[in-house]
């Protein structure tokens, strides 16, 4: 026994030292996602909120650098203006990276990612339900502005589970101390936020694989982004491994670069390395050796 976990770390090392760029990147994913932390909880007081940052975090949280894309994209619908600058940078980084931003950088996914290693039964959701992303992003943030303005109570603001965890539980607490009455969210939000916490114990990333409609944006350009998910046909012994690692129910072999993948990169896991991170960058690769990247 003792000599079979032995051999597994070394073929471990081994494929990480002769490996490609995702066998070189995975071991760290949980240490970049920290360390963009510093970036988005504005440890120097910047507030550069006139720039969106990439990921899913409140502007109106008192740690945060940037504004979110998704309300300036919200609150522009709303007075009938496009926001131009926003789509334009969430089209530039969807076309290099598609949703990799998601998977290794993004704190409320990092939130998630945290929550999920508790051991708690874990359940799984059907495929189709991520579907619900895009009616996200279609109704509350385009087509509820646009026709009702920012006042309606499904404005994707009103009821952001992020919005409600970095920033309204923060001036409840604060109020509290201060002994001064305290402002709850509205009932949805608070609703929302409840089943938020409760679910991120026991789904995997339920709010990006049901409702993020910054994730339905990036995830768009997964098949045609810069950076992709490259399957190697040669080097796959159909062992299935890949079905095991992914914890969004996609099946790799098949469709490396599905609109769920938020490229975490753990099905490259396979000792075989038929999956892999690639680049369009890159030398020509041979296309006698690779299938169903895109």
């Amino acid at each position: 026994m003792v000599a079979m976990v032995k051999k597994t770390k070394l073929n471990n090392l081994a494929r990480r030292a002769s490996g490609g760029l995702a066998a070189k990147l995975l071991p760290w994913r949980m240490w970049i996602q920290t360390a963009f932390l510093l970036v988005w909880l504005d440890p120097l007081g910047l507030r550069l909120h006139t720039m969106c940052g990439p990921v899913f975090h409140c502007y109106a949280c008192p740690l945060a650098t940037f504004a979110c894309p998704i309300g300036v994209i919200a609150q522009f619908t709303a007075i009938g203006i496009f926001p131009f600058v926003t789509v334009g940078f969430l089209v530039a980084l969807g076309a290099l990276f598609g949703s990799a931003f998601c998977g290794w950088v993004c704190p409320f996914g990092l939130l998630q990612d945290l929550a999920a290693k508790v051991p708690t039964p874990k359940f799984r959701l059907p495929k189709w339900i991520g579907h619900l992303r895009y009616v996200v992003l279609i109704g509350t943030v385009l087509a509820v502005p646009y026709f009702f303005g920012e006042s309606h109570p499904l404005f994707i603001c009103r009821v952001c589970p992020a919005g409600a965890l970095e920033k309204a539980v923060p001036d409840m607490v604060q109020q509290a101390f201060a002994g001064r009455q305290i402002a709850w969210p509205n009932a949805l939000k608070l609703t929302i936020l409840v089943l938020f916490l409760v679910a991120i114990f026991f789904v995997k990333r339920p709010w990006c694989r049901l409702l993020c409609p910054l994730g339905a944006i990036f995830s768009l350009f997964n098949r045609i982004s810069a950076f992709f998910m490259r399957f190697d046909s040669d080097k796959c012994t159909h062992c299935l491994q890949c079905h095991k690692f992914c914890e969004y129910d996609i099946e790799p072999e098949k469709n490396p670069n599905d609109l769920r993948c938020i490229r975490c990169l753990e099905c490259t896991r396979c000792n075989f390395d038929a999956l892999n991170f690639a680049s369009t960058f890159e030398h020509p690769y041979s296309k006698s050796n690779e299938t169903n990247n895109r």
